[in-house]
């Protein structure tokens, strides 16, 4: 079932009305008269349950997205549809099933980290007992509720974010929103977010995540749609986007005794073998049956094998690849 369907969506601006960000907007602002496509005619789809990635360059069309998938922004074009709701329709049903943290969100900083969340759960229409319930478990849940009596101005850029977290979740959305959730965070703070968005994932919720950390995309998404200059230009899951754009599959084979780089080098799987200190870095083409054929070789000639390591292509190397190749078309 599909959770989130965006057809035909699309966002102009004119020049001096642009909200992109700093040196891209004056950029923009000073040099063009045209209209600014921030989204172009976009179409995906988001199924129930997953964790969907949107990613790209910085003024690529991220943020103008989720704010109109967000009922913010009104598309030029298009339509949005949650749950088979569209959003510019049933705005206030759509509202009351999703969470969103957009990247600019900031708490309520002369209220404690207790008294947001009852406000928040307030405004959703959380019945008093379920508020304050719920305020309890989530403060608990994010390592906050220690720190809930105090005002969140006091709180640090990690905790912040935490706090936000937990003000989304307080209406128990079925979808939510996050962007650059894990932005300019330690890493206790990152890890506690990441642990809590694949957990609140495995219970059944929708996640719709922008990101620039690549890290963070291929540990928690299942599929990812990149953006540039307001298109999309891929979208699949972080395993098959990197293996588009892998251009060569490699193995380190370190040995205890002396191994012969022309005998790995004449072996048929194999393309190219490099030396290396204690070993061989080995360029091959297919991964899996390289790996039986020098195990082999090296059963037969007495080796023995002090070290493997496979070399697994990068998501962040796959998403300069694929933005580098949609810049030159």
């Amino acid at each position: 079932m599909e959770a989130i369907v965006v057809k035909n969506l699309s966002k102009f601006f004119s020049p001096s009305k642009y909200g992109g960000k700093g040196k891209e907007r004056k950029r923009v602002q000073q040099n063009s008269r045209k209209i600014i496509r921030a989204v172009d005619d976009i179409s995906f789809e988001v199924e129930k349950g997953e964790i969907f990635g949107f990613l790209g360059p910085n003024g690529a069309g991220k943020t103008t997205t989720i704010r109109m998938m967000t009922g913010v922004l009104k598309p030029t074009n298009g339509k949005i549809s949650i749950f088979k709701q569209d959003v510019w329709k049933n705005t206030i049903a759509v509202k009351q099933i999703t969470g969103n943290v957009p990247e600019e969100a900031n708490v309520y900083l002369d209220l404690t980290g207790w008294q947001n969340l009852i406000f928040i759960g307030e405004i959703y229409g959380v019945d008093k007992k379920n508020r304050v319930a719920r305020a309890e478990m989530l403060l608990k849940k994010f390592e906050l509720f220690d720190k809930r009596n105090l005002k969140s101005m006091k709180y640090s850029k990690g905790m912040k974010q935490r706090l936000l977290l937990c003000m989304a979740l307080m209406s128990n959305p079925e979808i939510l929103f996050l962007d650059e959730p894990t932005s300019g965070l330690d890493v206790q703070s990152a890890r506690i977010i990441k642990k809590l968005i694949k957990e609140y994932n495995e219970k059944g919720m929708t996640i719709f995540l922008t990101t620039h950390d690549m890290e963070v995309a291929n540990e928690l998404c299942h599929r990812i749609a990149i953006i540039n200059h307001g298109k999309i230009i891929s979208l699949d899951t972080p395993e098959n986007l990197k293996d588009l754009t892998q251009e060569y599959q490699a193995i380190d084979f370190y040995f205890i005794n002396r191994a012969s780089k022309s005998e790995i080098q004449n072996l048929r799987t194999v393309k190219e073998v490099q030396e290396v200190k204690g070993g061989f870095h080995i360029i091959v083409e297919d991964i899996h049956n390289a790996i039986f054929e020098i195990i082999e070789y090296i059963k037969s000639n007495n080796l023995i094998i002090k070290q493997i390591n496979t070399h697994e292509p990068k998501l962040e190397e796959a998403f300069l690849k694929i933005v580098e190749r949609g810049d030159k078309n």
